[in-house]
């Protein structure tokens, strides 16, 4: 079983920033692929960035350019920076971790809201 941590959202005026951080139990951390994924109110939730063991990246489109996920492995966290936010962008973002056998754990959510 792995437990994951969020924190880090609160409220923020548009063009604004914020970081998210995701604190993972369990002795093999470096070997999950991580992911950010957020619901909006009234919504599904929707992926939002994800990075491999390797460190590979990858983003949906509202995220590119504006947000970036990291790992540390040594704290067995990872980050997603969020900047320029905009109102869209208002939503519980959960972290998400995925094993080596494809077990997928989820976060409580970190609540980020964007308004002016």
């Amino acid at each position: 079983q792995v437990r994951l941590v969020e924190s880090g959202g609160g409220f923020v005026q548009p063009g604004g920033s914020l970081r998210l951080s995701c604190a993972a139990s369990g002795s093999i951390f470096k070997l999950y692929t991580m992911a950010w994924y957020r619901q909006a109110p009234g919504k599904e939730r929707d992926l939002v960035a994800s990075i491999t063991s390797g460190g590979t990246t990858e983003y949906t489109e509202s995220a590119k350019g504006r947000f970036t996920i990291s790992r540390v492995n040594a704290e067995k966290t990872v980050y997603l920076y969020l900047n320029n936010l905009k109102p869209e962008d208002t939503a519980v973002y959960y972290c998400n971790a995925k094993d080596p056998w494809a077990t997928v754990f989820w976060g409580q959510g970190t609540r980020v809201t964007v308004s002016s």
